[in-house]
């Protein structure tokens, strides 16, 4: 399934997606590029935090972050939708012990992400979207 394809399905359903993504919590960010400068829209798995919701630049393993996470260091406050309502939040790295406690929360609940770290050799980031 192509984003094109999950995010007109997530749009059409209020929010639940089929497929890979069923019986995921999924969101979908609205960022800018930070090159481009063009608005682009990604679907990500999600998991909530307090009022927030962490979104993990996995990138399925590849071995460089995604350029939805460049985008977001480049430009923090964006947008997500979440089920049928689009939220203005701001982006957040998180670090250390914070990125470890939600990080291990999604390894638990989702098991392949663990297996995305070990592929890429590198610690994913960690980011959590706060409405503003």
């Amino acid at each position: 399934m192509t984003n094109r394809e999950v995010i007109d399905e997530f749009r059409a359903s209020g929010g639940t997606v089929g497929g890979f993504f069923a019986d995921k919590d999924l969101l979908l960010l609205h960022h800018i590029g930070a090159r481009s400068g063009r608005t682009r829209v990604t679907p990500l798995l999600r998991q909530s935090v307090g009022e927030g919701w962490a979104v993990f630049a996995s990138a399925g393993g590849a071995p460089e972050h995604p350029g939805w996470y460049h985008d977001l260091v480049a430009e923090p406050n964006v947008a997500v939708e979440v089920g049928a309502e689009t939220i203005p939040v701001t982006a957040k790295v998180l670090e250390g012990a914070e990125r470890d406690e939600v990080w291990d929360r999604q390894v638990e609940r989702h098991p392949f992400f663990g297996d995305y770290e070990d592929r890429s050799g590198r610690t994913i980031p960690v980011v959590l979207l706060e409405p503003r």
